[in-house]
């Protein structure tokens, strides 16, 4: 039987363990830890995934903090925005919602974030940190899915491991990640010649191209792991009901892999999660407190 990788339950028992370190370690930082959600324009996407992230912290006891400016802000709005969250002690993570409206430099803005406060693990020190393979604030979407993979005991160590797709936030961090565990990694994209033949010799294919069942059987090799990134929602051309999907043809896939991440409920919810322990992290160091959590940020 295929098994699935069941990021929803696994992020339930992360985030049970999370609640009970903030409340034990509550009283000697005097203070919860606290994340501000920078979100700009009204995209509805981003309106979700900042619900999702204020119902998590709520649940852990994470306070959380959104500021919600205005499509037509400037650069130095929210440049403004962050230093005054950088120079706030009570403030443990800051996250700029992405995307952001056009005439907003996500690089730039992220860099002047406070790297200790970098709960996205997107700051260059961070990426830094990471290629040297030294203990850091982790990209959540990569981290969640190493964590999915150690939870059932799917070895990392010695596998040929494909990744098709190089965007700073999945691709890139996570080759990186997956190589410090001693993986043999190759990075394909939209440039990329054989693509199937390349995906056809994965141990574990991990696919983040952003287009809807863009990978089939075809692609996968028997007996593999198959990590789906994607999340896309598409009406049906019979009943006009919307359905969430990812970038692979799951029910195509299924029958030939020896395990596979569901969408909904794979790696979507793993990278909330993983907010929540960069948050964690952050406050533990911030407070002077030993770190619980290093385990699922290594």
């Amino acid at each position: 039987m295929t098994l699935k990788l069941d990021g929803k339950n696994l992020s339930l028992t992360i985030e049970d363990r999370l609640k009970k370190d903030i409340l034990s370690l509550s009283s000697k930082s005097n203070r919860m830890p606290s994340l501000a959600v920078i979100r700009v324009g009204d995209d509805p996407a981003s309106g979700v995934y900042v619900r999702n992230k204020e119902k998590a912290c709520s649940r852990i006891g994470i306070k959380s903090l959104l500021f919600h400016l205005d499509e037509n802000s400037s650069n130095k709005d929210v440049l403004d925005l962050i230093n005054n969250l950088n120079d706030d002690q009570s403030v443990d993570g800051i996250l700029l919602q992405l995307p952001l409206p056009c005439q907003l430099d996500s690089v730039k803005l992220i860099s002047k974030i406070n790297p200790e406060k970098d709960v996205d693990g997107l700051h260059e020190q961070n990426i830094g940190f990471l290629v040297k393979n030294q203990l850091s604030l982790r990209s959540c979407t990569p981290a969640g899915i190493i964590n999915l993979l150690r939870s059932q005991e799917i070895d990392i160590a010695g596998k040929r491991i494909v990744v098709v797709g190089r965007s700073l936030l999945v691709g890139k961090p996570l080759s990186i990640m997956l190589l410090n565990l001693n993986a043999t990694v190759t990075v394909a994209h939209s440039k990329t010649r054989n693509l199937k033949e390349i995906c056809q010799e994965a141990e574990i294919l991990i696919i983040a191209v952003g287009k809807p069942n863009f990978i089939d059987s075809s692609y996968v090799k028997s007996g593999s792991v198959v990590i789906d990134v994607g999340i896309h929602r598409l009406k049906s051309s019979t009943n006009n009901v919307s359905q969430l999907c990812g970038d692979v043809l799951l029910e195509d896939v299924i029958p030939k892999v020896f395990a596979y991440t569901p969408v909904p409920g794979g790696v979507g919810p793993m990278t909330v999660t993983m907010l929540l322990v960069n948050t964690t992290f952050s406050w533990q160091k911030r407070c002077g407190l030993i770190s619980t959590v290093d385990d699922l940020l290594s």
